[in-house]
């Protein structure tokens, strides 16, 4: 059988040696040594100044909103994990999904002006894939309107846009670590910003909103981590660069392999270098999708359709639209398995039978 996607594991010796510490000081949760270790490695890592370890990347959209105070309207992409919308739901505000640019998948910030109500007060956009946003053109429309920005980065570690992390664009970003992404803690996720009173205040709401031993200054939530799993996270952080260039190997071996099959792989940003966090292939219809997932299906090479359906038509607690670009592009996308452990001799037999199928 091959999965979709597999966690990396360390060496299981290194990561017991934290596990040892976390025996010995008897301090499992709230904030602990280790999990205050990792804010600062992935601080330095990332080349950030402020950071969060968080229990998970939907908990940090929520933190993410509730801090900047959010009301209203939020602008956002139907082509995301559900937890984007969601977590705007579940604030009590209203989403309004704009189509997606037909080549790099993530919000077409063409399209969002258009969309701007006076209840809007804020954009929440998808790396998708880990592929920037036209960053830019949101800012510049976020501050014509006055808007905040809150950038669902879940995709998107290790991610820089000329040498800058892409985590420091918007007024708010978050990130995954769920055990499925490029790099994780088993469970947990990352927010980030640059405004260090912005900081202080998700510090504060991470901990139930207190601002002292006996006092509160925010409604808060119990968005911290444990040590076990930044234990799992500083052990990971060893072998990232180990981790991206497999997985840069293995997706350029994917790109070699299907040069004809019917289908395009998303326009990267111009000027952001790759993680390889999925590879995503858009093929020529969905005909030949459901075609290669069945035949993938029956020989245990198993696929998944990263992001389909679209939200904007597929959630019950909410009106639907429709939107064109969205609803093509979510038939047709499929990710094809991607992992550190896979070898490249599962890639070539992957892609052989990829080919065949298409060519019967």
């Amino acid at each position: 059988m091959i999965s979709v996607t597999l966690p990396f594991l360390p060496p299981k010796e290194e990561y017991e040696k934290y596990l040892n510490g976390i025996w010995k000081r008897n301090w499992l949760t709230n904030m602990g040594p280790l999990a205050s270790q990792l804010e600062m490695e992935l601080k330095e890592h990332l080349k950030l100044k402020h950071l969060l370890f968080v229990t998970n990347g939907t908990v940090a959209l929520q933190m993410a909103l509730k801090a900047l105070e959010i009301t209203g309207e939020v602008i956002t992409t139907p082509f995301s994990f559900v937890a984007t919308t969601s977590t705007i739901v579940w604030d009590g505000c209203t989403p309004v999904f704009v189509d997606i640019h037909p080549q790099s998948l993530c919000i077409d910030p063409s399209k969002i002006e258009e969309a701007i109500t006076e209840k809007t007060s804020a954009i929440l956009a998808t790396h998708v894939y880990g592929n920037p946003c036209d960053v830019e053109a949101i800012e510049i429309i976020a501050k014509k309107h006055n808007l905040k920005v809150i950038y669902d980065a879940a995709h998107s570690f290790g991610v820089e846009i000329n040498g800058k992390s892409i985590f420091e664009y918007g007024d708010i970003s978050t990130c995954s670590l769920h055990a499925t992404k490029l790099y994780h803690s088993i469970e947990g996720g990352l927010i980030i910003t640059k405004n260090p009173d912005l900081l202080k205040k998700l510090a504060s709401i991470r901990n139930f909103g207190f601002s002292g031993y006996d006092s509160f200054s925010e409604l808060g939530i119990n968005g911290k981590n444990s040590e076990f799993h930044a234990a799992m996270g500083l052990a990971n952080l060893q072998y990232i660069s180990e981790i991206h260039n497999k997985r840069k190997a293995l997706a350029e071996l994917y790109d070699k392999n299907l040069k004809n099959l019917k289908a395009f792989r998303p326009l990267w940003h111009s000027k952001a270098n790759e993680n390889y966090a999925y590879y995503p292939i858009i093929l020529e219809s969905e005909e030949l999708l459901l075609k290669l997932k069945t035949e993938l299906d029956k020989q245990e090479i198993f696929t998944r359709r990263y992001f389909y359906p679209s939200l904007a038509s597929a959630l019950p607690y909410l009106p639907k639209v429709e939107l064109s670009i969205t609803e093509d592009i979510a038939k047709r996308s499929l990710c094809l398995p991607l992992y550190y452990d896979l070898t490249f001799e599962e890639i070539d037999f992957i892609s052989r039978v990829i080919l065949r199928i298409q060519n019967n």
